[in-house]
């Protein structure tokens, strides 16, 4: 039997299991660009949701991924044929060879844009209570555990809320000057802090990223850094001062699986994975859901409530 449990310990170890939160609905195209992130980096993804808060045989690591789907600006479609002019037509060393191959890499992101489009919901502000309730159980497990975690968009802003920090309701404000982009195409600049995880594991100083958020990190919660910002000082990057693994951006990198360096952070939580000692079972979730709601989060859908009350009611538009 000690030889059967060391054997089981080596293949956890080998192959850490990795949860990956999401919607019951609108949400599929995130878990499979997620999962494939992590199954790239040698993980093994389990999907997790409200209706299937499952555990398999247990987590080593967690992703606690963006909101449910929107249909995506129309900004995307130009902003991919004008970068595709600009880095092939606009080359004519190029042969005719080199830019077919070159527009057939740049045809990702019009395919992804329908994909997302074809299986997204309708843009809305609708509370999902129940997600919110089982992603702050497994943080907290997460936490309780020293589990590697990796927030993403949605769930960077809920493990900055987990630690008391808080958040920008409604971003616009910030691009006055110029407009904010909603785009699974690289459009925003980002800036890293030196000498921070997260600009090790990215392995350069500044970078595009794509961006299809509303609200944004204001205010950092305990033991938390920013360590990734835009140049109107947009927080896009978080993480933890003294635990080994604990990051959120406000990006989606699971949609940017061609770019190393975004692929570099799957590969980074699933080798932190690979050191813990302890996971979260089923019975620590059960547990875990049969909590009471933490006030933090109440008072994140009290105002969610707010603001999807005031985005019901009519406007007059600037004329």
């Amino acid at each position: 039997m000690a030889n059967l449990a060391s054997s089981t310990q080596v293949i956890n170890r080998n192959k850490p299991t990795i949860g990956i939160t999401g919607p019951d609905k609108g949400g599929e195209i995130a878990w499979w660009f997620t999962a494939l992130g992590v199954w790239l980096a040698g993980g093994k993804p389990v999907h997790i949701t409200p209706s299937f808060p499952r555990t398999a045989d247990g987590l080593q690591g967690l992703i606690v991924g963006g909101g449910a789907d929107v249909d995506p600006q129309t900004y995307q479609q130009e902003a991919v044929f004008k970068e595709y002019l600009q880095r092939t037509l606009h080359h004519p060393k190029k042969t005719f060879f080199q830019r077919v191959w070159r527009f057939t890499r740049w045809l990702y992101y019009p395919a992804l844009f329908f994909l997302r489009k074809l299986f997204s919901r309708k843009p809305q502000w609708a509370l999902d209570q129940a997600r919110d309730h089982l992603e702050f159980q497994l943080i907290d497990q997460a936490v309780k555990k020293n589990l590697p975690v990796l927030g993403i968009c949605r769930g960077s802003q809920l493990l900055n809320v987990y630690f008391r920090g808080t958040l920008y309701q409604d971003i616009e404000e910030f691009y006055r000057e110029e407009p904010n982009p909603s785009s699974i195409f690289p459009v925003k600049k980002v800036t890293f802090l030196a000498g921070s995880k997260l600009a090790q594991i990215m392995g350069v100083q500044k970078l595009k990223v794509n961006a299809l958020h509303h609200q944004a990190v204001q205010r950092p919660g305990a033991g938390l850094e920013v360590v990734a910002w835009e140049a109107n000082q947009m927080v896009q990057g978080i993480e933890h001062t003294t635990r080994p693994f604990l990051i959120g951006v406000q990006w989606h990198p699971e949609y940017l699986p061609r770019r190393q360096e975004q692929r570099r952070l799957f590969q980074a939580l699933v080798q932190k994975a690979k050191e813990v000692h302890h996971q979260i079972e089923a019975p620590d979730l059960q547990t875990a859901l049969a909590a009471p709601k933490n006030s933090a989060l109440e008072e994140l859908e009290r105002k969610e409530e707010q603001k999807a009350s005031s985005s019901l009611q009519p406007r007059v538009l600037d004329r």
